[in-house]
């Protein structure tokens, strides 16, 4: 079982940045792929970007990137979101969750482990 614990969410102004942290149990094969995704009110869940915790190779879906930088700590028990250029479009619950593999990153039903989220609000 692998727990995933996400932190660093919070208000800014539009043009800000914030970072996520999402800090794993453990590290195994099973959950070597950490995705981000956000839940935006009366929209659907969508897959921000997704770190491959083995290869440190980062995959972003195309409004985040430039904006959006997935990394993690030598480690490897923590995977950050650096967030910058915010939009109130942004606002959201954010969440982290890992899988085996980074294939088909952005879809939610893939992933095994989910952390339980943290918001993040951009004001205009």
């Amino acid at each position: 079982q692998v727990q995933l614990v996400e932190s660093g969410g919070g208000s800014v102004q539009a043009g800000g940045s914030l970072r996520l942290s999402c800090a794993a149990s453990t590290y195994t094969g099973s959950s070597n792929c950490v995705g981000w995704f956000r839940k935006a009110p009366g929209k659907q869940r969508e897959g921000v970007a997704a770190l491959h915790r083995g290869a440190n190779s980062a995959y972003y879906a195309d409004s985040m990137k430039g904006r959006f930088t997935a990394s993690q700590d030598n480690a490897k028990t923590t995977v950050y979101l650096q967030m910058n250029s915010l939009k109130p479009e942004d606002t959201a619950m954010y969440y982290c969750a890992a899988k085996s593999g980074c294939l088909r990153w952005s879809r939610d039903t893939e992933y095994s482990y989910w952390g339980q989220g943290t918001q993040v609000t951009v004001s205009s």
